[in-house]
């Protein structure tokens, strides 16, 4: 394979690489949260317990682990451009997959569906992660990251509204409760009225996929060698004596931290809908948008902060210490209680949502510079490693699998307001990470 490599020092100053990229982080974000949106949706039209309903997410970010590695292979072999055109070719065909499912209200198919979404964004973030981190310098690599992150979460932000516009359409009032309150007949109409929504918005975004794919075959976005990678800490070549990634500690422990952060991030935005449904808020297929935007908003302070103000490892601190709060927040709050919510949402006119909604929203801000803070110091070193190490942070979003039903299984049981207190464990091993994990850089 012939390949143009890239050099650090000038990528920087390279747009359209770097434009390109950010087109996917746009996708990304786009596709990932439309799963805030779809667990309420999908609880209605295939009438599902609040657990089941999470598999959706799970179905998803399972992929993440079981396919990480073959997509790495592919990666290997048909380098960075390719596997996204290949990548983003398999999108399309899993918005395909979910129009039978629409039509049969299967259940299973859907997760089929969801599976494959989840493996070709597997592929596409194992290609597009490292790509932009290694495309500049180390100390800047957070900066680039949050550039992809605004992309990506504004994306998160659009998808549930275009979602609701475009498929929910003028059944944005329907909730569980109110479904269920129907007459048999009328409420397996509305049932189908609800799945045929989705047919001609996938069709359309499997079209605009396969043209994205077409796009980036054409285009001029290079390809990326890293034969060499010095660590800024060490001045070594941490990979010259290595074979192995799991040689690396530093980035053993980054993929747990990944994990962790997938998982409160799932929860923060895919449980906000079913969460807000059971306190009786309306159009709870929306609320994804109120994480996504408070996660923007971290994004945008990241990007004036750092490196100028704070370290990407002491902002990473600060934000698993707020995750900590919210979570305490959340457990000891009045559900019945809209105080924090018109202070900040009354003077706009926006929704006045109740407290605890409005905190779960907040862990967007807690987890905003978690994502762009690990990927640089988890890879830092690994040289041309760096595809099998993406691989194994790649698999560490299979906490958006896991946890999430982890969370369901303890809402059925204690209440969703308590389920909330796992989240604290998790930001506690992000706060060591910063601490102390990301220096750990061999085994002893």
């Amino acid at each position: 394979m012939q390949t143009t490599a890239v050099q650090p020092n000038q990528a920087r100053h390279n747009f359209v690489p770097i434009a390109l990229i950010g087109l996917l982080f746009f996708i990304f974000g786009f596709i990932t949260w439309l799963n805030g949106a779809l667990i309420p949706f999908l609880q209605i039209v295939c009438d599902l317990s609040q657990t089941e309903a999470l598999l959706i997410a799970s179905s998803f970010y399972i992929a993440y682990t079981v396919m990480a590695l073959p997509m790495a292979w592919i990666l290997e072999r048909t380098g960075y451009k390719n596997s996204i055109s290949i990548g983003l070719v398999m999108v399309a065909a899993g918005f395909l997959l979910f129009i039978p499912a629409a039509e049969t209200h299967s259940f299973l198919l859907f997760l089929l569906a969801q599976f494959v979404v989840g493996t070709s964004l597997t592929l596409l973030q194992t290609a597009a992660n490292p790509y932009i981190v290694k495309i500049g310098p180390q100390e800047t690599a957070a900066v680039r990251i949050f550039i992809m992150g605004l992309l990506n979460k504004g994306a998160g932000v659009l998808a549930p509204l275009f979602f609701a516009a475009l498929v929910v359409g003028d059944l944005q009032h329907v909730t569980m409760a109110s479904i269920n309150a129907l007459p048999e007949a009328e409420r397996l109409a509305q049932i189908d009225e609800l799945a045929n929504g989705l047919v001609i918005p996938y069709i359309c975004g499997a079209v605009v996929w396969l043209l994205a794919a077409a796009f980036i075959k054409k285009s001029s976005l290079p390809e990326l060698e890293l034969e060499h990678d010095v660590s800024e800490d060490t001045g070594t070549e941490l990979a010259a004596d290595k074979s192995s990634v799991l040689q690396f500690p530093h980035l053993i422990l980054g993929a747990v931290t990944i994990f962790l952060y997938v998982g409160v991030e799932v929860i923060a935005g895919d449980t906000i809908g079913l969460f807000g449904s059971q306190l009786g808020v309306a159009n709870a297929t929306t609320l994804t948008s109120f994480t996504m935007g408070f996660m923007l908003f971290g994004y945008a302070l990241g990007l004036v902060l750092i490196p100028r103000l704070l370290s990407q490892q002491t902002a990473l601190l600060w934000s698993a210490a707020l995750g900590v709060v919210i979570s305490l927040l959340i457990v000891v709050s009045d559900p019945a209680s809209t105080i924090v919510s018109e202070a900040l949402w009354g003077w706009s006119g926006m929704q006045v949502l109740p407290d605890l909604v409005t905190f779960v929203a907040m862990f967007g801000f807690a987890n905003a510079v978690v994502w762009p803070a690990v990927w640089p110091l988890a890879l830092d070193g690994l040289g041309k490693l760096t595809p099998k190490g993406s691989a194994l942070l790649i698999m560490g979003i299979s906490g958006g699998a896991i946890m999430p039903i982890l969370f369901g299984v303890l809402s059925d049981h204690f209440g969703g307001q308590h389920g909330y207190l796992m989240m604290i464990p998790c930001y506690l091993f992000i706060l060591f990470y910063a601490a102390k994990g990301h220096k750990i850089k061999n085994w002893r």
